[in-house]
């Protein structure tokens, strides 16, 4: 049978449902980008006598997360991609995971450090503090960057072929654990400068990981479509269920695991590249069997040299 045409009104309509799909994941994305602007504000209102303001950034950076994690899937799904679409997303990841974090972290960390201390030591923590949060925003600027021109990049620990990793931490998650880390804290700052240079040598090492090579956990193989999600919908529950209820140290947990699983796993692939190497090594001069050829009943005795060179 013949598919009957449609009548120009009919596609008028279908042409503006089509152009109304692709503005969903943008609304998301829109969504993604006030959750950074509000977390930033935030940051600006926190103090040492207002701590709740710097949870409130933290726990907005928190809430963008899924965010930025539905507006691609719900691109793909509608099959709505787009190159506004990519660029807008990238931006909108500079801003939330990139320019809030790094100032939740410096304002937090650093910036609201007791005044009473060493005002020269104060003073150097401060700068160097605001120095290694500016790295965090740089590494993930070019995470974002390398991740937006790369083609079936690969890590330089390769996992499981049958599953798909990122090359080098995600910025979502990186700034996932800056904001767990205040989350858990309940927003009050840093007391002293002990905690600070902990949490500086924390905030450098999740930026190198962001423009590292090594594998991370994409969770792309999870199929929310599959035909007996049961078993997902209970674990679903319960991990809401816990996050609601114990958010301070489920997300504290959710973020340190993630992160140092990629470490993990380029420790434990080191580990067998150089297991394996050693096995592979050919005997060595003690342990090897000499031939026949250069047995000692063979080899032919030298006569000591008697006078200086040159002479017999």
């Amino acid at each position: 049978m013949k598919r009957e045409a449609l009548r120009p009104t009919d596609r008028k309509k279908r042409g503006r449902l089509r152009r109304g799909m692709y503005i969903v994941p943008s609304l998301f994305t829109s969504g993604n980008i006030a959750a950074g602007y509000f977390a930033i504000t935030q940051c600006f209102q926190g103090s040492v006598q207002e701590p709740r303001h710097f949870d409130y950034a933290a726990m907005a950076i928190g809430f963008a997360i899924p965010f930025d994690a539905l507006d691609g899937r719900i691109a793909r799904m509608t099959k709505t991609t787009s190159d506004f679409g990519k660029e807008l997303d990238s931006l909108a990841d500079v801003i939330t995971f990139g320019m809030a974090p790094s100032i939740l972290a410096f304002t937090w960390g650093f910036h609201m450090l007791p005044t009473a201390m060493d005002p020269s030591l104060r003073q150097k923590i401060v700068q160097l503090g605001a120095f290694v949060c500016f790295l965090f925003l740089l590494c993930g600027a070019a995470r974002l960057a390398r991740f937006n021109i790369s083609v079936n990049l690969l890590p330089k620990n390769p996992g499981r072929p049958d599953r798909k990793y990122f090359v080098g931490m995600p910025i979502p998650a990186a700034a996932g654990v800056i904001a767990a880390v205040v989350h858990f804290f309940s927003g009050t700052p840093v007391p002293n400068y002990r905690v600070a240079i902990m949490w500086m040598i924390l905030v450098l090492l999740t930026g190198l990981l962001m423009v590292s090579t090594w594998r991370f956990w994409s969770g792309k193989e999870i199929n929310l479509a599959d035909r007996h999600p049961f078993q997902r919908i209970v674990l679903l529950g319960l991990g809401i269920y816990a996050i609601v209820f114990f958010s301070q140290v489920v997300l504290a947990l959710i973020a340190f695991f993630y992160m140092f699983s990629g470490i993990f796993a380029r420790a434990a692939y080191s580990w067998r590249r150089r297991h394996k190497a050693a096995h592979r090594q050919p005997p060595t001069a003690e342990g090897a069997v000499l031939s026949e050829a250069s047995s000692p009943s063979n080899v032919a005795p030298i006569a000591p040299s008697i006078g200086p060179p040159g002479h017999p």
